[in-house]
């Protein structure tokens, strides 16, 4: 990546973070305050609405645990992201404004390094033009806000992005310790261990059978397995994570449910039951059944267009949320499927550009309805 393209990069950074700010200027006008789930509580965030507001729901989850460790029915968010906070805080200060800067600040570092593999990802296999559009559509995607909130999607995404990119480079160490950092940060950062290792195959089948393929395997899966015996310790059950998931309501399932009972129960019973009365529930679930359908149908593509082990993370890492039953967050979760942003990419490129000028005022629109409801404190993703 030469200085010219790196410039580009920060510059529409840059823009979204101004964008970002403004669409949750403009929420503040558009939807009265719901104050459940306020980031630093109500008192804070009346204070600074603009600061306080990007740490509501889970981000308060991440700032109790960086701050105060686990406890009960905290164990679904994994430790990585709230580490990390922890260690800049510890440097910085330690109060609890510290805390909350600490893991803004974080989340827009590694979303600005989350751009540059993927836009190196995007040149690899198509060009710089096709690349730059994949950036467009996934910092301006409906739910990108959340990349510099106080979430983990951001430190998730850059980990996997360049793990897959030192892959492609033939740089294993680096790539599988990467993944084994992924797999601390989220759950779904197993999806990442048998795309690698086809991966690694695919360079030379002969390498399966040689102890480094063991080695390699041992490293990807590293931080899930500490984080299963931390459990274990403290609590007794080594799936703690999982077997808290019913917290986040009646939708989600502790059994195991396949993908067409999910799309069954949308579009049977969900959609059906929907107030339609009410913009932020009507929003967020066609929000979610849209995203579900056209990324299962962006699937294909990636499969056609990318590297397969591409295409094993992104199915595994599509399939894995909506075990629990549910699509309840998978507009945040998309934001993971990097791989189809760079199909998107190439699709958008070989369009008419009236497209494109019809398609990116849809997601800045879609962008700030979601914003403008996170900021008040209604739940989208």
């Amino acid at each position: 990546m030469n200085r010219k393209e790196f410039t580009k990069l920060l510059l529409i950074f840059l823009v979204w973070k101004l964008v970002v700010f403004s669409f949750a200027n403009i929420g503040q006008v558009l939807f009265p305050l719901h104050t459940d789930f306020l980031g630093g509580g109500l008192f804070n965030y009346l204070k600074h609405p603009m600061f306080w507001g990007f740490i509501n729901f889970d981000g308060e989850h991440y700032l109790s645990i960086a701050r105060d460790g686990y406890l009960p029915l905290t164990y679904f968010y994994f430790p990585l992201y709230p580490i990390l906070v922890k260690t800049v805080t510890l440097l910085l200060g330690g109060s609890f404004v510290v805390y909350a800067f600490s893991g803004l600040l974080l989340s827009n570092i590694f979303l600005f390094l989350a751009v540059l593999a993927i836009y190196l990802l995007g040149k690899h296999f198509f060009d710089p033009e096709r690349a730059y559009l994949a950036i467009l559509l996934f910092i301006f995607f409906p739910t990108s806000f959340f990349l510099g909130a106080f979430y983990n999607e951001s430190l998730f995404i850059a980990l996997v992005a360049w793990s897959f990119y030192l892959a492609l480079k033939k740089r294993w160490t680096w790539s599988f310790a990467l993944c084994g950092l992924a797999t601390a940060t989220r759950l779904v950062g197993l999806a990442l261990i048998p795309a690698l290792l086809y991966e690694y195959w695919v360079s030379d089948k002969s390498k399966l059978l040689r102890l480094k393929t063991f080695a390699y395997l041992s490293l990807s899966g590293l931080g899930m397995f500490l984080y299963l015996i931390y459990l274990k310790v403290q609590t007794g059950d080594f799936m703690a994570f999982f077997h808290n998931v019913e917290i986040f309501g009646a939708q989600r399932s502790t059994k195991i449910i396949l993908l067409p009972q999910v799309f069954y129960r949308y579009v049977f019973k969900v959609l059906p039951a929907v107030n339609y009365d009410y913009l932020p529930v009507v929003f967020t679930t066609l929000l979610e059944i849209t995203t579900a359908t056209i990324f299962l149908v962006a699937l294909y593509f990636v499969f056609k267009k990318l590297n397969k082990s591409l295409f094993i993370y992104a199915a595994f890492a599509y399939l894995i949320p909506t075990l629990s039953g549910s699509f309840s967050s998978f507009p945040r979760y998309a934001l993971g499927l990097f791989p189809v942003f760079l199909v998107a990419g190439d699709w958008l490129a070989g369009k008419n550009k009236s497209l494109r000028y019809i398609l990116l005022p849809i997601l800045l629109l879609c962008g700030l309805i979601a914003t403008s409801l996170y900021i008040r404190g209604y739940f989208v993703s």
